[in-house]
């Protein structure tokens, strides 16, 4: 029997990877890490999850401030520091890569800064790491090549590259640059309306910053349903940002000082103007430099193929994360990342990946999140269902709170009740989609929420009125 160096190789040190080495390890398999980025945690930790939503917070508290007279306070003329809000962040953000590097480099698994491309099914070259930082660095003799009999690829996505080539030659920032920024400038165009832009668009308005959102789609955030995306469209406009959706973008350009993108909308030629330019279009699977071919491992559009086993092409290499999809959440990484293991600890009881709860959240003012099946989804994929709505502009605890906008929003299964899926476009929608997803999770009828009972008032007890209404339609069997 061939002897190999490490039972589990993961490529990638983000939450999928770590989720797999940590699995991998607590069941005594020899296991290692290898990351190759500047940086030690992943995506969320250093340029997505966690640096955006400090930056949004702070725009909602300045916010809340400038608009605190609507409940008889006098806060007086609001300013900020720009240079304080990017300081707390980046001292946020160094204290979370700093517990992750603790994390991977505690002992329990082995941890190699170095970047890694497969030489055949199991044997991995090691080149050097982008920028290996003091506190995670690679011992002094990094070994140029490694064998393991199983290898777990978590090595997360980059920003997509950018479809017009007159783009590159004007120059833009990424979501990358935007979250390490000195200054803000005068005026922005963003190009995109998924979460990432529409989030970054809330931030740099609330800030000042004279914002145009450009979105090819016909609704911004177009993954959800069009009354979401519609509800935050009006808000962005009430707020002062010009928002474009239905376009195709043409070129891009200088005038002057200024940075220009040209875009059509309805057969109509429109350019915009503005100091910087924020490419915000989405992120691709980082997957090119990996050798996945010498594997035997399948791409598809540069994904890494997997069945629901996170298993791919090759039978003992796996994959978790942004790099395979087709979500890209943490908490889908980490499920992915365990499972992938459990898969290679117990091949003979096989666990899949299970997405009928699958969560999304977008951090705007108000807050989007859904649950399960939308009502796009569930008609896409032919699944009958009944739904139904209640804004919060008729809600008393919302209405005590000045927040109006959004609604929730209940699917339902017609013959049974059972809940299918949820939506909240709403204060604290983040928070409030969680109670759909536990009462998914122990798979309960409109009928069973409707009659648990809710404190009032209470932003929760909004979930009552649709669940209420839909259980009115379902006949007893």
């Amino acid at each position: 029997m061939k002897r190999f160096d490490f039972d589990v190789a993961v490529i990638g040190g983000g939450s999928g990877g770590y989720a797999a080495a940590r699995t991998a390890a607590a069941a005594g398999l020899k296991t290692v890490v290898i990351e190759g980025g500047a940086e030690v945690g992943g995506l969320c930790i250093l340029r997505g999850c966690m640096p955006t939503k400090a930056l949004l917070y702070a725009a909602e508290v300045k916010h809340l401030a400038e608009h605190a007279s609507t409940w008889g306070v006098h806060a007086g003329r609001v300013t900020f520091d720009f240079a304080a809000v990017m300081a707390r962040k980046a001292a946020q953000i160094k204290d979370f890569a700093d517990f992750r590097a603790q994390q991977l480099g505690d002992g329990r698994f082995k941890l190699i800064r170095a970047n890694a491309r497969f030489l055949d099914e199991h044997t991995v070259a090691l080149g050097r790491a982008d920028r290996p930082v003091s506190h995670a660095a690679a011992p002094p003799r990094t070994p140029t090549k490694l064998t393991a009999k199983n290898f777990v690829i978590a090595t997360g996505s980059r920003v997509s590259p950018s479809p017009l080539p007159a783009l590159d030659a004007v120059g833009y920032l990424t979501s990358d640059d935007a979250v390490a920024l000195k200054q803000l400038p005068k005026s922005l165009i963003i190009l995109g309306g998924g979460a990432i832009a529409c989030e970054f668009a809330q931030f740099f308005q609330r800030f000042g910053v004279k914002t145009t959102l450009i979105q090819r789609s016909e609704t911004i955030l177009k993954e959800f349903d069009a009354d979401a995306g519609a509800d935050i469209a009006k808000v962005f406009r009430r707020e002062g940002m010009a928002v474009f959706t239905g376009t195709k973008l043409l070129d891009a350009g200088r005038k002057g000082k200024l940075k220009t993108v040209t875009f059509e909308q309805t057969g109509k030629r429109v350019t915009v103007a503005a100091e910087e330019i924020l490419f915000a279009l989405g992120r691709v699977p980082h997957t090119a430099s990996l050798g996945l071919p010498n594997a035997g491992v399948k791409l598809a559009d540069g994904r890494v193929v997997t069945n629901a086993r996170m298993q791919t092409s090759a039978p003992h290499i796996f994959a978790a994360g942004d790099c395979c999809g087709p979500h890209e959440i943490v908490h889908i990484a980490i499920q992915q990342g365990e499972t992938a293991v459990q898969n290679i600890l117990q091949p003979k009881r096989p666990r899949k990946m299970d997405y009928r709860l699958l969560i999304s959240v977008v951090f705007t003012d108000p807050q989007v999140a859904t649950v399960g099946l939308t009502e796009k989804a569930a008609t896409a994929r032919g699944i009958k269902f009944i739904a139904a709505s209640y804004p919060f502009n008729d809600h008393g605890k919302s209405l005590l709170m000045e927040a109006k906008d959004g609604f929730v929003k209940l699917l339902a299964n017609p013959k049974t009740g059972e809940i299918l899926g949820g939506a909240c476009v709403g204060p604290s929608g983040g928070e409030l989609i969680h109670e759909i997803v536990t009462a998914m999770a122990k798979r309960m009828t409109v009928q069973e929420l409707a009659a648990t009972p809710h404190y009032h008032p209470t932003l929760a007890e909004i979930w009552t009125y649709p669940a209420e209404e839909l259980a009115e339609q379902i006949k007893p069997a």
